[in-house]
């Protein structure tokens, strides 16, 4: 099983070049069969441009989470303080093995009813 991600493309580059090796969530899916996750990349682009292995799915605090993982975050700590703000409870996705599509997928071609995930939407 997948999951389709929105990412914003900047933190998408970041995930290209290798900078960024942990996607952080607020929320993380409950399904455990996921292996892969779509990396839909949002406005501008509004594409599906590669995927990636998931690795292993941290939880904990923001704070821990930022301690132990900054240098492979992909983001400066102001933009991972405003992403969470004040939740008590994050994770971090780690990401492996990605795979940059030569050409980027529109989703609505083949679904016209398409609608970009707030987070994350599973995919048989």
């Amino acid at each position: 099983m997948k999951i389709l991600l929105s990412i914003k493309p900047k933190y998408v580059e970041e995930i290209m070049n290798g900078h960024k090796k942990y996607e952080f969530r607020k929320t993380i899916f409950k399904n455990t069969d996921v292996e892969k996750a779509l990396i839909y990349s949002t406005s501008p682009i509004k594409r599906i441009v590669g995927d990636f292995e998931i690795g292993e799915i941290i939880e904990g605090h923001p704070k821990d989470l930022w301690n132990e993982l900054n240098e492979h975050a992909g983001i400066s700590n102001d933009e991972f303080i405003n992403y969470f703000n004040g939740n008590s409870k994050g994770y971090a996705i780690q990401i492996k093995s990605v795979n940059i599509f030569d050409e980027p997928i529109d989703p609505w071609e083949n679904n016209p009813n398409f609608t970009p995930p707030q987070s994350f939407f599973y995919i048989d």
